[in-house]
């Protein structure tokens, strides 16, 4: 059972910035999605940014060339590093692994969330 820790989030001013962490333990199988998704009260979860074991990056149109994914296939780890935010993007954070299993089953691993509020 894959295990995800998150840190890094908080409150900031808008137009500045945060970065979160994430952390992946009791990893057996190798991870071939890392991302971040995010909830904003009152609305659906939607994808922020993800970044296949690979290096193929993939980000919401509302974040691009604003957020920026990277990530460690060594230590298991993904960031995100957040500039120039906004109000709108005030949300729960959350960290997300998608593992492949031998017989090539995906299994979908959630982090506990981190709270990001974008004062204006």
């Amino acid at each position: 059972q894959v295990q995800l820790v998150e840190s890094g989030g908080g409150l900031v001013q808008a137009g500045g910035s945060l970065r979160l962490s994430c952390a992946a333990s009791r990893v057996v199988f190798n991870i071939n999605v890392m991302g971040w998704y995010r909830q904003a009260p009152g609305k659906q979860r939607e994808l922020v940014a993800t970044s296949t074991s690979g290096g193929s990056t993939n980000y919401a149109d509302s974040v691009k060339g604003r957020f920026t994914i990277s990530r460690d296939n060594v230590k298991n780890t993904v960031l995100l590093q957040m500039n120039s935010l906004k109000p709108e993007d005030t949300a729960v954070y959350y960290c997300h692994a998608q593992v492949v299993d031998p017989l090539r089953y995906e299994h979908d691993y959630w982090g506990q969330g981190t709270q990001v509020t974008v004062s204006s």
